[in-house]
């Protein structure tokens, strides 16, 4: 029987991440040789085209991870842990250390409740699904701006969850409020942290969502300028 696209996914990313590590290892190679070659001094002008190359290849580098990271969480080749944490807590933390945007003068501030969010996780990969959740947010507000991080406890008949609405000050309850689709990762400047952070929310059972756009509105910023998440917590 013919293996189906699915099923050969999996290793066709672990082959694409291999293949794409081992020319980029070579080149950040020879451009750090080139940056410390005794006899052979590099102008102020080479220094500065090679310090350039470097990071591009830095950040490809770290696009690789990324790749890696997806493709393993797709295959089930990697777990998530499963420790006991307070979810409101550890976002409060991350809130805390994110400053994507302050020379814009566009400011995240965390609200709602700062403990009791007790839930079953892996918390270095939460710490950075929400780090990129907020980066990704606070990139489409222009400045000057307050981004609202609001926790909410949330009782209902699907049992107890978190819910995590990330907004401007404005629009946070009327994001809550709406009506919820998908959240669009297309986002540019941020590699796959997005489709990572959602393959991490969706492990531990929850969603990534936004608002869905008034009608006839579909450039609606209410909608592209939030998110929520959605995780389930211990009752």
């Amino acid at each position: 029987m013919a293996t189906s696209t699915v099923e050969q996914y999996p290793p066709l990313l672990s082959l694409a991440v291999h293949e794409f590590r081992t020319p980029l290892s070579v080149v950040v190679g020879y451009l750090r040789m080139l940056q410390r070659d005794p006899d052979n001094p590099l102008t102020d002008r080479q220094r500065k085209m090679i310090e350039e190359a470097e990071k591009s290849c830095v950040r490809m580098t770290g696009l690789v991870a990324e790749l890696s990271d997806i493709g393993k969480l797709d295959s089930g080749a990697v777990g998530l842990q499963s420790k006991p944490l307070d979810l409101f807590s550890l976002i409060g933390d991350v809130a805390a250390h994110v400053h994507e945007a302050q020379e814009r003068d566009v400011r995240l501030e965390v609200r709602g409740e700062a403990a009791g969010g007790s839930m079953n996780g892996d918390a270095a990969r939460l710490r950075t699904a929400f780090d990129a959740l907020f980066r990704a947010i606070l990139r489409e507000n222009a400045g000057p701006a307050l981004i609202i991080v609001d926790r909410r406890r949330v009782v209902s008949d699907r049992g107890t969850h978190a819910v995590v609405t990330v907004a401007a000050d404005a629009a946070v309850q009327e994001a809550y409020a709406r009506l919820r689709r998908p959240f669009d990762e297309k986002r540019a400047g941020l590699g796959l942290a997005l489709p990572l952070a959602r393959r991490v929310i969706e492990a531990h059972a929850g969603q990534l969502l936004a608002p869905q756009p008034r009608e006839g509105q579909e450039d609606d910023p209410v909608s592209r300028s939030s998110a929520i998440v959605e995780l389930p917590l211990v009752e």
